[in-house]
């Protein structure tokens, strides 16, 4: 699938939370923000969309297993076990997974608490 198209709806994704921490009595001006960690799982031909951007949301991720394939601006990048990227304001994207076997990642962000 071509990084121009619009990215299909999430599919073959599992989402586990695995930590999350309020950040409020941590950090001043961070009331309401909490420190979430999670592991997301992609299966083969899995889509983790539609595009999303991640403002108010910054956040890094860590690849375990698999490849990953992360389109954004028009560019599709791979990304493999033991690299990931960071997600920030300027962040719009969609993420797949073209491997043949399952894709992890760990996803570390900061979110308005639920």
């Amino acid at each position: 699938m071509s990084s121009e198209k619009a990215a299909p709806q999430t599919k073959g994704v599992t989402v586990q939370l695995l930590a999350t921490g309020d950040l409020g009595p941590e950090i001043e001006g961070m009331a309401g923000r909490q420190l979430r960690m999670r592991m997301v799982t992609i299966e083969p031909g899995g889509v983790f969309g539609p595009v999303h951007d991640h403002k108010g949301r910054p956040g890094v991720v860590y690849i375990l297993q698999g490849t990953i394939t992360d389109h954004r601006n028009g560019v599709a990048t791979d990304y493999g076990p033991g690299v990931g990227w960071p997600e920030d304001r300027n962040t719009t994207h969609w993420l797949e997974n073209r491997g043949a076997v399952p894709a992890v990642e760990i996803s570390v962000d900061i979110v308005r608490q639920e």
